[in-house]
């Protein structure tokens, strides 16, 4: 890897978003490094917003209203178009999603242990609450310690680095187009490929779980309207 291509699909919930960005692009880096917003048919208003903040932080802003007509999540299309992208400039993959606000060394830090560690597929940092307890998706790790720990249950993509040599042993077009997200997926097809995944516990990000779809809290706050939803429409196949 030369360098890394940084991700954040985003529909809606702009305000958190924004936080989410200006922690991405306050990272310090001694690497080349291109961030790219993927904006999932939000609003106007919020699409016009991330416009302006497009132009005043500089990111680049991809609108998917402009390359597909299938209503969101795109989260399949994200992937499978950044994927060819990172190959193509040799870089790594690291996707923030847009919940997490991360330190100024996570995402350099994930960036060397990923090279620090050949046979690594991905690189994720472990998520905690803004008192620094470890939250979800990673509680199954709350008594691991902060240390560089491989792991063989899944990496989350709150804040993971993919590694080129997945991104090219792995074409995302395998991706089963009927589910919506593909962590667990790409997390087991990473060990089926040779890789080892590792979890980094000492670079914690701040993660508000479902910050970006608020509709998930149900699943703590309404568990049987959350599964309802969840089978009924379809939603949040894993």
């Amino acid at each position: 890897m030369k360098r890394v291509h940084i991700i954040t699909p985003v529909k809606d919930s702009i305000d958190l978003t924004l936080e989410t960005v200006r922690a991405v692009l306050a990272s310090r880096w001694q690497i080349p490094v291109t961030y790219t917003i993927y904006n999932d048919f939000s609003t106007e208003e919020n699409t016009r917003r991330l416009e302006e903040a497009s132009r005043e932080l500089g990111f680049e802003l991809v609108h998917l209203r402009d390359i597909t007509t299938h209503p969101s999540p795109n989260y399949l299309l994200v992937l499978q178009t950044a994927q060819k992208r990172a190959i193509e400039a040799e870089a790594g993959l690291l996707i923030v999603e847009s919940d997490v606000i991360v330190r100024e060394n996570t995402l350099q830090g994930l960036f060397d242990g990923a090279l620090a560690h050949p046979d690594c597929g991905i690189a994720a940092a472990v998520t905690v609450d803004e008192n620094g307890v470890v939250n979800y998706p990673y509680l199954y790790a709350s008594n691991y310690p902060k240390e560089v720990c491989a792991v063989k249950k899944h990496c989350s993509f709150c804040c993971s680095l993919l590694s080129l040599n997945l991104l090219k042993a792995f074409d995302f077009h395998r991706l089963d187009p009927s589910k919506n997200w593909f962590d667990v997926t790409i997390s087991h097809e990473s060990l089926e490929q040779g890789f080892r995944n590792y979890l980094f516990m000492d670079l914690p990000v701040w993660h508000r779980p479902h910050g970006s779809r608020p509709w998930k809290q149900l699943k703590y706050t309404n568990p049987l309207k959350y599964y309802w939803l969840k089978f009924t429409k379809g939603l949040d196949k894993i």
